[in-house]
Formats: C-alpha cells, structure tokens, sequence
C-alpha cells in the first residue's frame, strides 16, 4: 500500500496549468479548447453572478470588463508569453526580476493566491455541475442535496487523480465545441426573444433610467461594479500555461520558439474575442429575460442563468442536453485545477528546498488537496454565488503579477512602460475593490499563504543538511592541482578567501600543519566557496583551480558553504578511492545566530554543519571524509 500511495514522480506537468516540453505540437484553435476548458466553463456560472453583483446595470459593468480583457489582459498576457514560452508564466518572470529571498517570498505569496484560484476552480465548477444537476426537471428528489452531491463529485474528481489521469486534448476539443455550440443556440434564441419582444429591452432601460439617471452616472457605477464581474477573466494564466502544446514554425528552436509565441498570441486573442463575444450577450439577454428573483438563492437560475433560458425557450429535452454539457465541461476544469495544483509543488517548492521528497509523488497530494476541497465546500455550504469572491481573488490577483512582471520587464526598454503602468494601476485598484467587497477570498488566500511559508520553513529546515548539489564540474587546472596533492592522504583546508595573496595562504597552512601535526612534505589544497544566493536549495557546483605562487587553491560557488565543501569530499573520495581529510576552524559568536546565518546567507560555524551533512550522505563512518576543527 506505501509504495503504491508513493510511487510516481512528476516530471511533466498534466493538464493545461504546465506541460512539459516533449510533447507533440498541436495547432493553436485546438490547444485554445484546452485553455477553454477553465475559461469558457465560466459561463455556466458568469451571467449569474454577475446579475447578483451587479444588478441590472451588470451589462454596462460587463461592457467595462471586456474592454479590461481587450485592452487590459491580452496585451500583458502576449507580453508574458513572448517572456515565457515554454509555459512558466508571470510567476517565473517574477522570480527572476526578484531575486535572493524577496523574491523565493514573493513567489511563496503568489503560490498562497494560485492555490485559492484552483482550488476554489474545482469546488466552484462542481457546485455549479451539482446546481445544474439538482434544477434539472428529470433528477430524481433523492439527488437535491447541494452539499452531498458536490462532495461525490470531488471525490469521484480524486479518485481518478489517485488511480492516474493524463491530458487529453480531443477531449477538450469536443467539450469546448460541444459547449460553444449549444451556449451559441441560447444564446441566438435569447437575442431572439429581445427582437420580437422589444419591449423587455425598453422595460430594462427605463429601470436603468429611473436607478441612475444620467448615461454619465451609468457609467461611474458601471466603472465601480465591474471588479464584482472579475470571474470573466480566468482563462489568461492558463493560456500561458498550455505553451509548451503550441505548435510552431519547423525552425523554432528552444532559445527561440517565434512560431509557438506568434501561435500563442493568436490562441490568446481568439479566446478573448471569443468570450467577450460571449459574456456581452449573455449579460444581456440573462438580465433583460430573467426575473431578478430567480436569481437568488432558492430560484432556479441561481447559479445557471443560461440553463434556465434553455429550458424555457428550447424545452427540457435541449435544456437537458445544455445542462450534461455543462457539467461535463465544468468536471474538466476541475479535473484541469487539479493537475496545475499537483503540478505547483514539484515546478518550484522542491528547487527551493521547501518541500518533503514524498510530494513527488502525486497521491499524497491528491488526497490533501481533496480533503481542502471538501472543507471549502462544506464552509461556503456549495454555494456558487458565495465563492464568486474567493475565485476572483485569485484570479485578479495572478493577473495583477503579471502586470507587475511585464512593466518590470519593459520599464527601462520601451515607452510602452507608461500603458503597462496604468493597465497594472486598473488591475490593482479592480483587486482591492473586490478584496474589501468580498474579503473571503483573502480570507483563504491568507490561509494557504501562511500555510506553505510554514510548511516551507520546517521543510528548509530539515532538509537544509542534505548536499545540495547537482553535480560537480571541474576546470582542466583544478583536476591537475588534484592529481598534485594526490600524494598520500589528501588534506584539504577549508578557507574563507580574505585578501586571497600569499600571505594569507602561509598563516593558515602554518596554523593547520601546527595545530593537527600535519607531516611537512603532505601536499595540502585550499577549498574556498563563494555564496553568491543562498536562497537557491541546489546548483552545479563549477569548480576552478588557481595557483598562489606555489600554493594550489580551488574556489566554487555554492549555495551553502558547508554542504558544497561536503559534497566535494565525497567527490574526491569517490575519483581517488581514498578518504579526504578537511581541516576547519570553529566560528566565533553564538551557535544559535549561526544557525540562522548558515539557514539564511548559507554560512555559519561551518565545520559541525559539514560533518552533519557527511553523515547524512553517508551513514558508514569508514567511509565518511575526516572533518578537524582548531581553535583557541
């Protein structure tokens, strides 16, 4: 049972949140289906909400979101794939403009938002599947119960996760098509409905007359509402995400893939256009045709606006066949959430040293990210309209980095800089506006924050004696000094280059050979190892040899110097067959601040640290490398 709940590691990312890039290019409209499985599912839910937020101006507040899509999201987003085309996203953009552990935090922060996003991607889609199944006419009574329902769906969600579930794009084609296909049929008889009876458009203006008044008051309160309207914009970051499926140009090459970027930008915009098209006339014919009470809870087209059009004006039968469409796209954005979120853990926690070995494998997350779900689903009671909030949040919030990333990036090349800018400033003000109007989304998106920088804290700590190297490379010098002091035992000084000149090599081999009785005639090696980030967890450990007027002197780079002199004794033992001796001197100051001087800039009292990191490596005392430590 443990080695089949622990076995697989992820190396590929399934699902459209991050493919790995071995995979067969596919032509872009085909891999948009796969991006349209999270983006356009939200017209199951959309028009609804957005009714509830807004009210009956919710189509001029929808009119403002369109154009933030338009002229807000896909020029940023074309920006980030240009920036990331092999699918990391704004977050690896971010990763690399903030470097050393402002920017390791900062992408700790973004990871809190993106597990809200997905997360409340598959309670939101299968409380919506579980509202379309239950206000169905044919569904048995036995079946309307929100929460159980939702919960069986989740679970039946994990289940397949648990026995093994890979992408599959022909899926996604014929759910996105099937999906468009019949929304475009409800829609057409809804705009239908308007044109024979004009006198629901014109009973619609005249309330918005009598509420606001003036098109210049319509205006400000559609400016003002349209943040409540912000699940319409979900699709970008998956977008972004499905780049490594993107077929290109035959001369593509991995330094520079023009083709899948040009491709890219053209799945970004037809999705765009697409669901703009799309969340305009669904807002309207949903807000002109339905009764505002239906909208609320308890009425039958909370949650499923365009399903209660269909049963009305298409009859139950089409009405069914919308409503199992539904829910089949709906349970494949969630089925997507959940292949990002297992995918989250492996792409950056592991490189930096904050997560355990078991979250390679895939089970144990399955289960924890399925008992999550269920406790959000039981918290917010399945209620699509109560989650609304939390989705947006993460949404905007992603959306938001990804402005930041990109004016970041453009701020000192192009002039450009200012229309990124005052894009970031809309996407920051339509967050804080949705954040003190809904706070449950922060609520939980501070929940998963301060649970990974726990997690990942302990993780750092208890992982932080292991070698952290992946690899070690010498320069043509450096094996030569090594086959010089190959002579016998092999004595290695650990030093922490000063002035790096004589004189500061013949006082520490001076003190050495005094101290621990070294044979005069034993060749000996100075290590010197350079920090440039500690906040990395691993690296190559690039190794070059110099000689200081006869003294044979090795400098690396590392992430931390006690695990780099570590793992190049083992190499040493390894290449001579013989046991390397290091030589060390005890740190001076309190071991408690050592500590977290060695967990924070990857050097401390470096000989106890080295010898931890030695046995860990090797648990036969014969065959550790020999760590002496002097001192006064």
């Amino acid at each position: 049972m443990k080695r089949w709940f622990l076995e697989g590691q992820i190396k590929e990312i399934q699902g459209p949140h991050g493919l790995g890039g071995r995979h067969q290019g596919h032509p872009w409209y085909k891999v948009m289906c796969l991006t349209g499985v999270d983006y356009f599912s939200t017209l199951g839910y959309q028009p609804g909400i957005a009714f509830l937020a807004a009210g009956i101006p919710s189509p001029l507040a929808t009119l403002v979101l369109i154009l933030l899509t338009l002229f807000g999201a896909l020029p940023i987003y074309k920006r980030v794939a240009a920036s990331s085309p092999h699918g990391e996203g704004s977050i690896s953009m971010l990763e690399h403009l903030l470097p050393w552990w402002k920017g390791k935090l900062f992408v700790l922060c973004l990871l809190g938002f993106v597990a809200t996003d997905f997360i409340i991607t598959i309670t939101l889609s299968a409380a919506d599947a579980t509202a379309h199944i239950i206000e169905n006419p044919f569904t048995p009574e036995f079946l309307h119960h929100p929460v159980g329902l939702t919960l069986i769906l989740i679970t039946l969600l994990g289940a397949i996760f648990l026995k093994g579930f890979g992408e599959a794009i022909g899926l996604a084609v014929f759910l996105v098509v099937l999906y468009l296909s019949l929304n475009s049929i409800v829609i057409g008889i809804g705009l239908y409905q308007i044109w024979i009876y004009p006198e629901v458009l014109i009973g619609w203006k005249q309330m918005l007359f009598e509420s606001y008044g003036s098109p210049w008051r319509m205006v400000a309160v559609a400016l003002l509402l349209f943040p409540k309207l912000a699940l319409g914009l979900s699709g970008f970051e998956t977008g972004v995400a499905v780049m490594p499926l993107v077929q290109g140009d035959p001369t593509d090459t991995p330094e520079q893939p023009s083709g899948r970027i040009r491709n890219t930008q053209h799945l970004l915009t037809t999705a765009a256009l697409i669901m703009s098209v799309m969340l305009m006339t669904s807002s309207l014919i949903t807000t002109v045709l339905i009764p505002p009470h239906e909208f609320q809870e308890g009425g039958v087209a909370n949650g499923r606006a365009l399903a209660y059009l269909a049963h009305k004006y298409l009859g139950n039968l089409f009405g069914t066949a919308y409503d199992v469409s539904t829910i089949l796209i709906l349970w494949f954005a969630g089925a997507s959430a959940m292949a990002g979120l297992l995918n989250i853990v492996p792409r950056y926690l592991p490189r930096y040293g904050m997560a355990p070995e078991w979250t390679h494998a895939p089970r144990p997350l399955v289960l924890i990210y399925t008992i999550i779900a269920f406790t959000v689903t039981i918290l917010f009671n399945a209620d699509v309209n109560a989650q609304g909030g939390a989705y947006a949040t993460g949404v905007l919030v992603l959306m938001t980095s990804a402005a930041i990333a990109v004016t970041l990036s453009v701020w000192h090349t192009s002039w450009s800089r200012w229309t990124f800018l005052l894009i970031t400033l809309v996407f920051v003000y339509t967050t804080l506006a949705n954040v003190v109007e809904r706070p449950e989304g922060i609520k939980i998106a501070s929940f998963f924050i301060g649970s990974i920088l726990i997690t990942s804290l302990i993780s750092r700590l208890w992982r932080m004696t292991e070698l952290r190297v992946d690899k070690i490379e010498l320069d043509e010098l450096t094996q030569a000094l090594i086959q010089e002091a190959n002579q016998g035992t092999i004595r290695v000084i650990a030093n922490q280059c000063d002035t790096g000149d004589v004189q500061e090599y013949r006082l520490k081999e001076q003190f050495q050979r005094e101290f621990n009785h070294m044979p005069t005639g034993d060749p000996i090696l100075f290590f010197e190892v350079e920090v440039r980030d500690a906040s990395e967890f691993t690296r190559v450990l690039q190794v070059k040899g110099v000689r200081v007027n006869g003294y044979r002197v090795l400098r690396a780079e590392g992430t931390a110097v006690p695990n780099a002199i570590a793992a190049f004794l083992l190499y040493l033992r390894d290449k001579t067959g013989k046991i390397p001796h290091v030589y060390s001197e005890w740190a001076e100051g309190n071991p408690i601040s050592n500590l977290f001087k060695y967990l924070i800039f990857g050097e401390g009292d470096t000989a106890p640290v080295t010898h931890e990191v030695l046995r860990r490596a090797e648990p036969n005392p014969e065959k550790r490398p020999r760590v002496h430590v002097s001192g006064c």
